[in-house]
């Protein structure tokens, strides 16, 4: 049975923490001087108040503090769902004409670091603003559950199962230390470590300080949200794009992997791990047909050109981060629905990024392929295996489920815009860049436009969708099945 407190009083200290981090963006307000600091304190107080209240109220009925398998569940699913609701306060506060709607839509783009965005005029925000929703993108890529583990070890041993029920990805039961804290700590520590290369490297290229603590919080926590109308484009560098796409592609693979890389000393983690060799490889053969395409349909005048915004965006979309150096909605058919493809898988598990992964398109592929051979060989005993390992046949229906759970998930709400008068192709990417975490769609949701063209209904259609699939389906859904609350 699930012990409805022991979530709730976790899930109060989950909004405390929320609380201490708003302070962040309201000594940035306070240095700064732009106006918003009196948002953030009346934000902060509301949070700490309610959290605070709300912690007092469940110590007392809590009995055991352990969380089991299905508190984990539940206790992802709410902190997901609840965070947004303070997350969005400073918006609503500085922004009284923004609806509750489209300012929780906000806040939950900034935390499942998906990158859509209601709001225009951003050059023109007070900077703590865009700093609030940049950094709601870096400390939701590696996950607000994860973060709470890491700095309160009054989770003990049953904070396993929050862990487990939040990281993104099917394997999920490898421990990179004995402790659960202890690998979220270390998860962090990376991180945090490359998050400070990727600001250094922007201002080695000439990125002022103030957009580059923006944009490396955004491209670590493959977000995309940025503070100019133009995204990426507006600096028009090619230098400062390369830096970004170097950025993406090391956030695109499991921080497992860095992890390993930095504690052993060696880059051996980077040889055996097949999942990243398949991302590389997949991002390289994009770039290399995207480039050929523009290129071959005179999009651009030449092929450094093309390569340069082929490479750029073709990364961007497919890590799920969502920045753009162009309006690529106005390219041929073709390379748009390829990055979009790409959206949907192309990212590994333990990354920042969205979708189902490689390591499930990789473990389908060989499923598929080890099927066909067993037509031809019926008597063959074919293991599907990853990294030298075998894959349960237990782990290969959990994919397959998932899998088909996804495609019914889009179908669904992809309907529901329908239903609710968008067209096809807007309500279509739409839900595929939410769900997947990207954040700009086609049509009336491409990269030079907002999601303020959507009404109430389908903005909540596109928020349910990016905490769908931010979570990963099965944390979310399990909560509402029968099962979940028998003894």
């Amino acid at each position: 049975m699930v012990r409805v407190n022991a979530v709730l009083n976790v899930l109060a200290f989950v909004i405390l923490v929320l609380a201490g981090l708003m302070v962040i963006p309201w000594c940035v307000s306070l240095y700064v001087d732009d106006g918003v600091s009196e948002s953030y304190f009346q934000s902060i107080g509301l949070t700490l108040l309610f959290g605070y209240i709300f912690w007092r109220y469940t110590r007392r009925r809590v009995n055991d503090p352990e969380l089991q398998v299905r508190d984990g569940f539940l206790l992802a699913a709410l902190t997901w769902a609840v965070s947004p609701v303070f997350a969005c306060l400073p918006f609503m506060f500085y922004l009284p004409e923004l609806s509750f709607v489209d300012a929780y839509f906000e806040a939950v783009s900034g935390l499942t670091t998906t990158g859509a965005t209601v709001l225009s005029d951003l050059d023109k925000l007070p900077y703590s603003i865009n700093f609030w929703r940049c950094f709601m993108n870096w400390f939701g890529g590696m996950g607000v559950v994860v973060l709470s583990i890491a700095i309160l070890p009054l989770l003990g041993v049953g904070g396993s199962q929050a862990f487990k029920a939040e990281t993104p990805g099917p394997m999920k039961d490898d421990k990179l230390t004995p402790r659960i804290a202890q690998t979220a700590k270390g998860l962090w520590s990376v991180y945090s470590v490359i998050t400070i290369a990727c600001l250094i490297a922007y201002l080695f290229v000439g990125m002022p300080l103030d957009d580059a603590i923006l944009h490396a919080f955004s491209t670590m926590g493959l977000g995309g949200f940025s503070s100019h109308d133009s995204s990426f484009g507006y600096f028009n560098s090619p230098a400062m794009e390369a830096v970004c796409v170097f950025f993406m592609l090391l956030a695109g693979i499991n921080f497992a992997t860095h992890f390993l890389v930095i504690t052993r000393r060696t880059i051996k983690p980077y040889i055996v791990d097949r999942e990243a060799h398949a991302f590389w490889l997949l991002m390289m053969f994009s770039i290399f047909i995207v480039t050929y395409f523009l290129w071959r349909e005179r999009v651009y005048p030449d092929w450094i050109t093309a390569f340069r915004y082929a490479a750029f965006n073709v990364v961007s979309i497919a890590t799920t981060t969502g920045f753009a150096t162009t309006d690529y909605n106005l390219w041929p058919a073709f390379a748009p629905v390829w990055m979009l493809f790409l959206c949907c898988f192309a990212t590994a598990a333990g990354s920042t990024g969205g979708g189902i992964k490689m390591v499930r398109a990789q473990l389908l592929v060989k499923q598929s392929y080890g099927e066909l051979r067993r037509l031809v060989h019926p008597r063959a005993q074919i293991v599907v295996k990853l990294n030298g390992r075998p894959v349960g046949t237990s782990g290969l229906y959990s994919i397959l489920a998932f899998v088909l759970l996804y495609g019914a998930t889009i179908i669904v709400c992809t309907m529901l815009m329908l239903f609710s008068g968008a067209d096809v192709v807007t309500g279509f990417t739409a839900v595929i860049a939410c769900i997947n975490s990207t954040g700009p769609g086609l049509n009336q949701v491409g990269p030079s436009t907002t999601y303020a063209v959507l009404n109430d209904f389908q903005t909540c259609v596109c928020s349910a969708a990016m905490l769908l699939g931010r979570l990963e389906l099965f944390t979310i859904f399990v909560v509402f099945s029968p099962d979940f609350w028998r003894r």
